[in-house]
């Protein structure tokens, strides 16, 4: 499991991309670059991480399914995962 101080500082970047997202759309089609950097520098859609949801993981995201790979094999051997299927041949 990731620290807690990592997930919540993630969960507060995704609201602020989201604050700023249509205001940063805005200036970025009028060509105010000047604008866009006095902006928080958390509000760049770039500084996301994609995050696995149950652990936090960052590595051995899968995003497809929007899961870490330890997670996704977990919850595959348990038939939790619509459509999917250990391969044997």
């Amino acid at each position: 499991m990731a620290k807690k101080s990592w997930l919540a500082r993630d969960k507060k970047r995704a609201a602020t991309v989201a604050k700023y997202a249509e205001r940063r759309a805005a200036l970025k089609a009028a060509g105010d670059y000047e604008a866009l950097q006095k902006l928080p520098r958390d509000a760049s859609p770039v500084r996301l991480y994609n995050r696995c949801p149950l652990s936090g993981r960052t590595r051995g995201y899968l995003r497809r399914f929007g899961l870490a790979r330890v997670i996704f094999r977990e919850m595959a051997h348990d038939g939790q995962i619509p459509g999917v299927r250990k391969a044997s041949w």
